[in-house]
């Protein structure tokens, strides 16, 4: 998904535009992970990219899109630019030290 959203659309009420925005990018995200995966691949990870336009878009994690929107919105921005790519993803195994840690926190 690679899309510019314009937040001022007449008619519409922002408030009610801004859920509709979110909604959207929520369900495009279930989409691809209801997708087949590729052999070897053990999950749907995604690159993130978000700006205020496409030129000047950063690299972001997936959780933080719903929060970057939201700062646009406080500052009144116009419109902002998100871009999310579906990847397959491979889980590394834990290391011996990580694997240990993990189990005292369980106890």
């Amino acid at each position: 998904m690679r899309k510019t959203f314009q937040l001022q659309v007449e008619g519409k009420h922002p408030d009610r535009l801004v859920e509709a925005i979110k909604h959207e990018i929520r369900k495009y995200i279930k989409r691809e992970r209801r997708r087949e995966l590729p052999e070897g691949a053990d999950f749907w990870d995604f690159d993130c990219r978000f700006g205020g336009a496409s030129e000047n878009a950063e690299t972001i994690h997936l959780s933080a899109i719903t929060g970057l929107i939201d700062g646009v919105v406080k500052e009144g921005g116009k419109q902002f630019y998100v871009e999310i790519l579906a990847k397959p993803g491979k889980r590394r195994p834990r290391a011996e030290g990580e694997a240990a840690a993990a189990s005292d926190e369980e106890d």
